[in-house]
C-alpha cells in the first residue's frame, strides 16, 4: 500500500503498454515520475503532425465514416460514444475507443466487414516492423475482451513506390497487410506482459534497470536526461566507427574512453581517444594533400536544402523523397579569381524543381569541380533532378561525375578536431574549422 493506504493505479494504456514492452523503467517512470520527463523536441511535435496527416490520408480508404474526438474528450466519454454509434449501425468509425480488463485503446480506423469488424492501424513508415505486431495485439486483445467480433487485423503503411501524379491515389499510397495470424501468435504474451507491468507499478520503488540499447529502440526514451545523468562527457558512448562499441564495453563497467583497452579501438578510434584525452587535434598532412590535390578548376561548392513528406506533395514525386527547395553555390574559375556567389530559394506554395534546375545548370561551370559536403545525400538529389527532367540528364549527370566530397577527409579521420566527440557531420566540423559560423 501506498503512504495514502491506497494500491497504486495499475492503468494501462496501448501507448503505456508499447512504453512498457520497450523498458518497465520507463512504464513506471511515465506513470509514478512524469516530472523527471524530458521535454518534447520540435522534431518529435513535427513527427506527431506528419503521423496526423497520414492518418487523414488513411481514413481517405474508408470514407464517410465517424470520428470519435478525443482531444479534450474524457476516455469515459470516448468510450460511451463509440459504443453508441456501433449500436446505431455505424459501418466506420475512426479513432474509437475501447477498454477491457483496466487497458484503454484506441483503433486508427474500425470498418465492419462481411464477416465482422476489421482493424486497421495506420503507421507512416515504410515497412512492418515488430512493435507494430504489439501494437495491433493489444488492440485485438482489449477489442476482443470487450466482446467485440474481430475479423480481420491489418496493418496500413505508406507504400514508398507510389509516384504522385494529379491527386492523392490512396489505394496506391498505403499497402494493406493481414497480420491475424502475427497477432495470433502474441495474445499469450499480451496477457503475460500486461500482469507484469502491473506488477512493475505497484512497486514503491523504480525499477533496477540500467541503460542500454532500448532507450532508443524501438523509439527514443523521453526519460533518457534521468536514466543517462550518470554518463558525462568523455565516456565509450562518444566512439563512433567500426571496433569498440560503447554499449559492450559499459556491459564490462568500462565507461570512461580513458579506460578502453587500445587492443579494442580500430585506428580510428585510437586517433579519437587519443585526440580528446589529450585535448589536440589530429591532421594526416599527406592525406590532406592528397585530397587538395584531387580538387580542379574551375572549383565550385554546391549545398542543397530539402523537404520531404510521407504524402508527395508534387507530381512525379514518392513518399519521403528528397525535394531541394534551396541551393548555395559559390565558384571560383582560378586561383586567382574571384570567388562568386549564387543561390536560390523558392517562393512558398510553388513547385520548385525545373526553376531550380535550370537555374543552377546556367551557374555552374562545365566539367567544374563540384566541393559538397556528404555526397550521398547531394548525389541523390541530383539523381531525383534527373529523373524528373530527363532532358537536362546528361548535364546532371557530368554534375555528379565531377562531385568530390569535402567529408570524406573527416569521416576517415585524416583530420580530427578533439571537440568533434566522433562526429564527423557538418554540424560538428564547421564551428571548429571557422568559428564565427554555425550551421
Amino acid at each position: 500500500m501506498t503512504p495514502n493506504n491506497k494500491p497504486h493505479n495499475t492503468y494501462l494504456s496501448k501507448s503505456l503498454f508499447l512504453r512498457g514492452l520497450q523498458c518497465y523503467k520507463s512504464l513506471y517512470l511515465d506513470r509514478r515520475r512524469p516530472e523527471l520527463r524530458g521535454e518534447i523536441s520540435y522534431a518529435q511535435e513535427k513527427l506527431f503532425e506528419r503521423g496526423k496527416e497520414v492518418g487523414t490520408y488513411a481514413q481517405m480508404l474508408f470514407p464517410c465514416g465517424i470520428i470519435i474526438p478525443y482531444e479534450e474528450t474524457p476516455v469515459s466519454e470516448q468510450i460511451i460514444r463509440t459504443t453508441d454509434e456501433i449500436k446505431k449501425g455505424t459501418l466506420t468509425l475512426y479513432e474509437p475507443a475501447f477498454t477491457y480488463n483496466n487497458v484503454f485503446v484506441k483503433v486508427d480506423i474500425l470498418h465492419k466487414g462481411k464477416k465482422g469488424w476489421e482493424i486497421y492501424e495506420v503507421k507512416m513508415a515504410t515497412e512492418i516492423k515488430d512493435i507494430y505486431i504489439y501494437d495491433v495485439a493489444v488492440q485485438h486483445y482489449v477489442l476482443k475482451g470487450a466482446g467485440l467480433p474481430v475479423s480481420k487485423v491489418n496493418l496500413v503503411y505508406i507504400n514508398n513506390q507510389y509516384v504522385r501524379n494529379g491527386d492523392i491515389e490512396v489505394a496506391k499510397l498505403f499497402i494493406i497487410k493481414d497480420i491475424a495470424e502475427l497477432v495470433e501468435e502474441k495474445e499469450g504474451y499480451v496477457v503475460k506482459e500486461i500482469e507484469s507491468m502491473r506488477e512493475v507499478l505497484k512497486e514503491d520503488d523504480i525499477p533496477n534497470i540500467d541503460i542500454g540499447r532500448h532507450c532508443h529502440d524501438p523509439y527514443d526514451c523521453d526519460f533518457i536526461g534521468f536514466c543517462w545523468q550518470h554518463i558525462h562527457e568523455d565516456s565509450v558512448f562518444e566512439l563512433k566507427g567500426r571496433g569498440a562499441n560503447g554499449y559492450e564495453l559499459y556491459k564490462q563497467g568500462i565507461i570512461h574512453l580513458k579506460d578502453v583497452p587500445q587492443e579494442l579501438l580500430s585506428n580510428n578510434q585510437k586517433i579519437q581517444v587519443k585526440c580528446t584525452l589529450e585535448k589536440k587535434d589530429f591532421i594526416n598532412q599527406k592525406k590532406v594533400k592528397e585530397f587538395l590535390d584531387s580538387v580542379w578548376y574551375p572549383l565550385c561548392f554546391l549545398d542543397f536544402e530539402t523537404f520531404y513528406s510521407a504524402i508527395p506533395p508534387l507530381d512525379g514525386t514518392r513518399p519521403y523523397q528528397q525535394i531541394p527547395y534551396q541551393y548555395s553555390l559559390y565558384c571560383k574559375d582560378n586561383a586567382d579569381a574571384e570567388l562568386r556567389y549564387y543561390e536560390y530559394l523558392s517562393q512558398p506554395g510553388i513547385d520548385p524543381r525545373k526553376e531550380l534546375i535550370e537555374k543552377l545548370l546556367k551557374e555552374i561551370p562545365e566539367n567544374a569541380c563540384a566541393v559538397v559536403y556528404n555526397k550521398s545525400f547531394e548525389i541523390g538529389v541530383l539523381k531525383s533532378l534527373g529523373g524528373w527532367f530527363p532532358e537536362y540528364k546528361e548535364k546532371i549527370d557530368n554534375i555528379i561525375n565531377n562531385i568530390i566530397d569535402l567529408m570524406s577527409p573527416f569521416q576517415k579521420k585524416d583530420i580530427y578536431f578533439w571537440q568533434m566527440r566522433g562526429s564527423y557531420s557538418i554540424k560538428a566540423a564547421l564551428p571548429l574549422l571557422v568559428p564565427e559560423l554555425s550551421y
